[in-house]
């Protein structure tokens, strides 16, 4: 398809965002990247639709649509302001997301239930060190009651680390003082045992933090 061919979707893309379609939903429609979406219609006026997902059938309080509509806006805009994302972009994010949630002792590792944050830093560790991957493991924390396989079959998928390098899990004794939701596929914690690779992820993520404490 040539530059016309792009006009003329670039074009299309602006009219559906103005009658309130979803970034994701242009790109499905058009067979285009939602990267280029986002780029096309940044500037475009429209009514974001709420996301009903999760709510009961039936007519939604207007306070809650309003919240959802607000928050369907944020994730629009955000989508776009982000566009295409560097090498660079990448190890600061995993920098950041590793001063704050990771270990910081003797190996490098990290726990979280949010498998997209789990998913970035191991793909970031894959895509700058040179990893051996048997080195990789992961320990599951999860409650007593929860299904185990399905939790590491699960994560497994997600990390791409084979089961046979998940050791004992922590397994937690119920505590209603403590908490009543409970993740289904628990808390894991990602581990990797070179000493080599943590001390070189300590120091880029020290020389970030004393930049900004000195910028001069």
């Amino acid at each position: 398809m040539g530059y016309r061919g792009k006009l003329a979707e670039r074009a299309r893309a602006r009219e559906l965002r103005a009658q309130s379609w979803t970034l994701l939903a242009i790109a499905g429609e058009l067979g285009v990247s939602k990267s280029s979406v986002s780029a096309w219609v940044r500037d475009v006026d429209f009514v974001p639709t709420p996301r009903t997902r999760g709510h009961p059938a039936g007519p939604q309080h207007p306070m809650r649509l309003k919240k959802d509509a607000e928050i369907a806006r944020c994730r629009d805009e955000a989508e776009a302001w982000v566009g295409e994302l560097s090498e660079r972009d990448l190890t600061m994010f995993a920098l950041g997301l590793y001063a704050g949630e990771g270990n910081k002792t003797t190996y490098l590792g990290m726990a979280n239930t949010n498998p997209a944050y789990l998913t970035l830093f191991v793909t970031w560790l894959r895509r700058t060190f040179d990893l051996d991957e048997s080195r990789l493991r992961v320990v599951l924390y999860l409650h007593e009651g929860l299904d185990l396989q399905a939790a590491t079959s699960f994560w497994s998928g997600v990390l791409g680390i084979p089961e046979t390098q998940f050791g004992k899990p922590y397994r937690a004794l119920p505590d209603p003082s403590i908490r009543s939701a409970k993740h289904v596929y628990g808390c894991p914690s990602v581990r990797y045992f070179s000493s080599a690779v943590f001390r070189r992820v300590m120091a880029m993520s020290e020389a970030v933090a004393c930049r900004f404490a000195d910028p001069g």
